[in-house]
């Protein structure tokens, strides 16, 4: 099963850009850290201590701004340039969140957009792809209609 190639209405990017972003943020925090305590997200925290990141759901118009510290991802907006940009269609994360595409793919058929330290985005990219997202499981054993 693959997941359809579903982009948003541009309209709807419009709406995700004037939403506040600290729901999205602190959910997305709040994940990442429950799997680094279970032990599901296997990060050197020493290696994103002080980086600050932004994930952009293209077609959603939604961006996720949030920084690291040496023990924990922080839910917390800031100003200026990220140390790494991660940017695709909501569709595209999804594919790589549940296995459908490596992150790889997603770049080299330019889906997945990745900008700023490029050693930061490489210990992210293998990162994400050494997770066994727990939820990916779900997502392969249901049929989407």
């Amino acid at each position: 099963m693959s997941l359809p190639e579903i982009i948003l209405p541009t309209w709807i990017g419009k709406i995700g850009e004037k939403l506040p972003s600290k729901p999205p943020r602190f959910l997305l925090v709040t994940v990442l850290n429950i799997m680094l305590k279970k032990g599901l997200l296997p990060a050197d925290m020493q290696l994103f201590n002080g980086r600050k990141f932004e994930i952009d759901v293209l077609d959603a118009g939604i961006k996720v701004r949030f920084s690291a510290n040496t023990e924990r991802f922080i839910d917390e907006n800031f100003i200026g340039q990220p140390d790494l940009r991660l940017a695709a269609n909501g569709v595209d994360f999804m594919r790589m969140i549940i296995r459908e595409e490596d992150p790889d793919t997603l770049f080299f058929n330019r889906k997945l957009q990745i900008e700023g330290d490029t050693e930061l985005g490489l210990i992210t990219k293998n990162l994400l792809d050494s997770v066994d997202w727990p939820f990916s499981h779900w997502f392969l054993n249901h049929k989407i209609s």
